[in-house]
């Protein structure tokens, strides 16, 4: 019964037709069996039916067009009916090439389709058996080895003679070569003629008279012994095409099969070859010929043989010729399910079934280590089947290409790692399987004899670690230490377990076979379902290996990428010619002091020839010192090698910048562009990709150098980091130099001790990338890349400009003689402003409103500093504001407008936002404190100055943002509480001066109440202000008493008066804060013995005492005053009017006061907190008799 299989015909991979198989899945004996198979090639013509030959044919006259070539046949004619089926030696690889695809992942077994057959028959025959088996990943390769051909090559050339003399040892000690017995050959004769019978198209093909015996008894022509015998490559020899192109099929590399099919026995996936004649046409769609002696009944091994053949070929039906001494007899037709149950040839399907697992199985459990070659052997009429590994005994002789295998297979690991790398990004759980391939090809090849696949090797598997990757190396679509089906053993441990059904041990067996791998002691155990179960597993060490670090991950990189820089020089005919030198010897990494470096001007130098060079090699211009040839294999591997290291380089300098090790992310950024260099000495035309990978190297050394810059105070550490070279980086820099000396670079990489030498040089990394965006018409191809270089550009003009004014303020500070402006001040004012213009600039073209906002906040400060420089010395009694200050105020406060107009709103960034009212807030402030402290009055009229100073502080004011809670928070009150202040006293100062107008006077008196109180009520709610509340207090009391000396009625002063104690009064709170202040520090004294820190606490509490002292004597003073008037107008009051009880308990409450204030201020013993907590006392008081009379004020 047939089912149609889901799969169709595969594309052919090879230049012939395509045979029109679908697959089919047969169910045989009983559903016992399944098994598709699909073609996935074939070099066969479409089919032709077959011609039913006439009985009493005579087989043993040719026929006309026997061994010659018909349209019919086509070119493969001779290949399909006269071939042997000896199988070449190196078939399995010549398949595994053309199905690279299928090799190590999905296939099972590779193998001849004759091998595969005498295998499944192995526990019903007598035959010897030898088969070379190779691993590739999943994938096992099945060879014939035939002893004795190899046996005769090592008697003529010397070969193999290790293998000879170890097979005579322990096999067969009187080995001789066997000649084939001229039935054999008559056999193969009339089979051949029986076929070409049949593609007659007459259907009766004329015998060829022919008086010649040696149709019938000798050898088929081509077919000699000699003749026939595999082609064996020679051990030593390498074909220059595969050396030069892997891909290219060879002598006995070379996929010659009919059709390759790709067969699904039960769960065991074969790709494999064969030369079966198939016929169809008719009621017949696929049929085969076979052609048997009527005489001799068919056994098992026959039908084993067909059915095998027809299984593997998808083949419904066998038609059987039967013959008498060559004259036809009869023809039978016999359905594929129906060979099994054949007279004389029954067999169980199942035990077949059986037999191909337990095989399998034995194969795979045994033949673990891949680049071995394994031979699997049994001795003919022998039940035992044993299982040799040939490398490991080989190993014992000089030269390890004494097996011929040996490259075919390393070719094979090499190409099926190609295949697999080029779907890498598919499928990443294959990196341990590409890793292990490359690694055991690496292993069996020689670097004098192949350098070049060692080279490309290396450079796979230095591909293989992703320098991009993310930080988080568990990353769920990566599992780079994930078991999978695809991965296996590298080094597989030996393993001795076993089952209950069966062990591969061989500590039973005799002393003589401690040689074999495995053993199979009787080949009935084959038939035993499951008696071998596959104990290959996946194994940790086959997994790709867990980089726990960058660093490590990078240095593996390196790793790979020398080996292939040594193999690419190695092969370089010119190495004689060059220089000597030892890669021992660390080339000196240059480090440059201030004293030799040259500043700015010279570096504005190798800038411009920096450019210059990358702008030549935008022109096509290269040269190699070594001699190699552009466009050779070592050229483009050098350049593919040298990039890779340059990228990893890239990658350590990154990852040592994130570590804060700046010495040695110079270092490794330096070697970076040094292969850069190189490369770019090389390579005639830039790559787009190239070009960026080159900015991305310069912005990040413009970091590095920026970071030096910020943290000199390590940059002893930073040098020693520096200076430091593995062996490694001095043998890759060594490579390169071979190549190159040129140092394009030099300039970025240096490590100086001068600040702005390295600011200069971070500036002129970020420059080149910016230049090298623009002439390579890159920017709009990598916005995020010019974004970041122009934002770098932007910060470090920033940085530089902030150096200069900082430089600035420097020389103002020491400038004392001279009153005048220095040049040295200029010069540097003009580079900061230049600076901080080109960064603004830089920020404005990318829309980064928030940076260019402090980069014009930072230009409103260095107006600031040039005003500063232009005040007079402080000593001089003429001060006055002068006009040049107000200059550089105004323009400060231009540029912190502009900043804010630049933001836009609070909402794009509140930080910057509240940053940029605060400083210009403060320039308000300071440009009005300095007019009214140094009024200009020679140039303008009092009025005039009162009035700028009033919108100068108003608009301080506007920008002094006392209501949102940050950090600046009490700052902000503290300056808005200092500026009503500061308002207050000019009112105050302005209605003590005033003289006339009665309107203004009232104005500026109701000015000064209005900001003392607003003044007061800002100060309350500082807790560390004390005396600032107490003076203003004061200033208020003195105001009260200004208006009171003007006032004629004794109610309208004693009302004032009772005002003014009242301001006393509510002074409490200062005075509590002085008082815990002073306790705070009493305590602090008495716990510290040390007569050192009580000097020291003395002295820096000394300054706050004595403005306490100051403002209390003030007080005391005031009260005293407040209390004298008072009492007296109370007294005078009472003897006129008559008082009433509540002025007579006030009048007793002041004399009381009065009293003890008297006695306390004459005596002069009393310490600072005696007198506090006193007044705090007579404070109390006076605020109960406030209480007790809510009517006054």
């Amino acid at each position: 019964m047939e089912e149609p299989c889901g799969a169709g015909a595969a594309a052919p991979l090879r230049g012939d037709t395509e045979e029109p198989k679908q697959g089919s899945v047969l169910f045989l004996g009983g559903n016992e069996v399944k098994s598709s198979a699909v073609v996935k090639y074939s070099s066969a013509p479409p089919q032709a039916a077959f011609a039913r030959l006439q009985e009493k044919t005579d087989l043993k006259l040719p026929p006309a067009n026997w061994l010659r070539e018909s349209a019919k046949l086509g070119a493969a004619g001779t290949t399909i009916l006269g071939n042997s089926k000896k199988s070449k030696p190196f078939s399995s690889f010549g398949m595994a090439y053309d199905f690279i695809d299928s090799v190590g992942n999905d296939v099972d077994v590779v193998s001849d389709s004759e091998n595969i057959k005498k295998l499944l028959k192995i526990p019903y025959s007598k035959s010897h058996v030898s088969m070379a088996v190779h691993r590739i990943g999943r994938t096992l390769l099945l060879d014939e080895l035939d002893i004795q051909e190899l046996f005769m090559r090592s008697s003529q050339t010397g070969d193999w003679t290790w293998l000879k003399e170890f097979y005579q040892r322990l096999i067969d000690q009187k080995w001789q070569r066997k000649k084939k017995s001229k039935e054999h050959w008559y056999q193969k004769a009339i089979l051949s003629k029986f076929l070409y019978y049949s593609i007659n198209g007459d259907g009766a093909a004329q015998p060829v008279p022919s008086t010649s015996k040696q149709h019938q008894e000798g050898p088929v022509a081509g077919e000699s012994d000699e003749a026939g015998r595999a082609s064996w490559p020679a051990p030593f020899e390498m074909p220059s095409s595969l050396s030069e192109d892997p891909g290219a099929s060879n002598q006995g590399l070379k996929n010659d099969f009919v059709r390759n099919i790709l067969w699904t026995f039960e769960d065991i996936h074969m790709l494999v070859g064969s030369n079966m004649p198939i016929f169809g046409g008719g009621r017949y769609p696929a049929v085969s010929l076979r052609l048997r002696d009527n005489n001799k009944p068919i056994n098992v091994l026959t039908g084993i043989d067909y059915w095998l053949d027809n299984l593997i070929c998808n083949v419904p039906e066998l038609v059987m010729c039967f013959h008498v001494n060559g004259i036809v007899q009869k023809y039978e037709m016999i359905k594929t399910e129906d060979i099994p149950n054949l007279e004389n040839s029954n067999f169980s399907t199942k035990v077949i079934k059986d037999i191909a697992q337990n095989i399998l199985s034995f194969l795979k459990s045994n033949c673990t280590k891949e680049g071995h070659t394994y031979w699997l052997f049994k001795a003919s009429g022998s039940d035992i089947v044993k299982l040799y590994d040939l490398t490991t005994l080989c190993e014992e002789t000089e030269d390890k290409y004494q097996n011929p295998f040996t490259m075919p297979v390393a070719i094979l690991l090499y190409k099926v790692a190609c295949n697999m790398m080029l779907k890498k990004n598919q499928n990443k759980k294959h990196y341990g399987t590409i890793r292990t391939l490359l690694l055991n090809c690496l292993k069996l090849l020689d670097n004098g004899r192949h350098p070049q696949i060692i080279a490309s090797a290396n450079y796979m598997l230095s591909e293989l670690f992703q320098l991009d990757e993310p930080k988080k190396e568990d990353s769920a679509d990566f599992p780079m230490n994930g078991n999978s089906d695809e991965s296996y053993s590298e080094e597989e441990e030996e393993m001795p377990d076993s089952d209950e059904n069966g062990s591969y041990s061989n500590s039973s067996d005799p002393p003589d076979d401690n040689k074999a791998v495995a053993i199979i002691k009787s080949v009935g155990e084959l038939s035993v379902p499951e008696k071998y179960k596959s104990v290959h597993r996946i194994r940790p060490s086959c997994a790709f290996p867990v980089c726990h670090g960058t660093e490590e991950r990078c240095r593996l990189v390196l790793n790979h990428v020398l080996e292939g820089l040594k193999s690419v020089d190695s092969s370089v005919k010119k190495e004689g010619d060059l220089p000597a030198a030892d890669p021992s010897t660390p080339i000196p990494l240059k480090y440059e002091d201030e004293s030799t470096s040259g500043g700015p001007e010279s570096l504005e130098k190798q800038m411009a020839l920096f450019l210059d060079k990358m702008g030549s090699f935008q022109k096509g211009k290269h040269c190699s010192q070594s001699g190699m040839i552009p466009g050779s294999w070592q050229y483009k591997m050098k350049l593919q090698l040298i990039l890779k290291s340059s990228r990893a380089y890239y990658v350590l300098s990154d990852a040592a910048m994130i570590l804060q090790k700046y010495g040695r992310a110079l270092r490794y950024i330096k070697l970076a562009l040094q292969c850069h260099d190189t490369y770019c000495c090389l390579c005639g035309s830039m790559l787009p990709e190239v070009l960026v990978f080159l900015c991305q190297c310069l912005t990040l050394c413009g970091d590095i150098q920026l970071m030096l810059a910020q943290n000199a105070n390590n940059r002893a550490a930073y040098l020693e980091e520096y200076n430091y070279q593995t062996k490694e980086d001095q043998e890759i820099l060594h490579s390169l130099h071979r190549e190159s000396r040129c140092q394009v670079f030099a300039w970025a990489t240096d490590l100086s001790t001068d600040l702005e030498y390295q600011l200069s040089v971070s500036c002129k990394c970020y420059e080149a990338a910016y230049e090298i965006l623009l002439f390579s018409n890159l920017k709009s191809q990598n916005p995020e890349q010019h974004i970041q270089v122009l934002k770098r550009m932007g910060n470090i003009r920033n940085e530089i400009g902030v150096f200069y004014m900082n430089q600035a303020a420097a020389v103002q500070t020491e400038r004392v003689v001279s009153k005048n402006v220095s040049t040295t001040e200029q010069q540097l004012w003009k580079k900061s402003f230049s600076c901080f213009e080109e960064g603004i600039q830089n920020f404005e073209s990318i829309d980064d409103a928030t940076n260019a906002a402090l980069l014009l906040c930072n230009t409103g400060r260095l107006m600031r500093i040039c005003a500063q420089a232009h005040c007079a010395a402080e000593g001089d009694f003429k001060r006055e504001f002068s006009p040049e200050e107000a200059l550089y105020y105004n323009k400060a406060i231009d540029y912190y407008l502009k900043a804010l107009r630049s933001l836009g709103k609070r909402d794009v960034h509140p930080a910057v936002w509240d940053s940029v009212n605060w400083e210009l807030s403060t320039t308000y402030f300071t440009m009005a404190t300095l007019q009214q402290d140094y009024a200009p009055l020679s140039r303008k009229a009092q009025e005039q100055i009162e009035k700028e100073v009033s919108e100068a502080m108003m608009k301080s004011l506007k920008y002094c943002d006392v209501d949102t809670v940050s950090e600046r928070q009490p700052l902000c009150q503290y300056r808005a509480a200092t500026i009503h202040h500061r308002l207050a006293s000019m009112y105050h100062s302005c209605l003590r001066n005033q003289v006339g107008d009665e309107h203004l006077r009232k104005q500026h008196r109701v000015l000064a109440d209005l900001h003392y109180s607003k003044a007061v009520r800002l100060f309350q709610l500082l807790k560390d202000a004390p005396c600032e509340f107490l003076r203003v207090q004061l200033e208020r009391v003195a105001f009260a008493e200004f208006q009171m000396a003007s006032q004629n009625s004794s109610a309208g002063k004693l009302k004032t008066l009772s005002g003014a104690l009242d301001i006393m009064t509510k002074t409490k709170g200062a005075f509590q804060l002085i008082r815990k202040e002073l306790v705070a520090e009493t305590e602090q004294i008495s716990k510290d013995k040390s007569p050192e820190s009580l000097s020291v606490n003395d002295s820096s509490a000394s300054l706050n005492k004595e403005e306490v002292l100051k403002l209390l004597g003030i007080f005391e003073s005031r009260m005293s005053f407040l209390l004298l008037q008072s009492i007296k107008l109370l007294t005078s009051s009472k003897k006129k009017m008559g008082g009433s009880n509540e002025e007579e308990a006030v009048l007793k409450t002041n004399k009381q006061v009065y009293s003890l204030l008297l006695r306390a201020t004459a005596n002069k013993g009393l310490s600072l907190l005696e007198r506090t907590e006193l007044i705090l006392s007579l404070l109390e008081q006076l605020a109960a008799r406030s209480e007790g009379s809510p009517g006054r004020q």
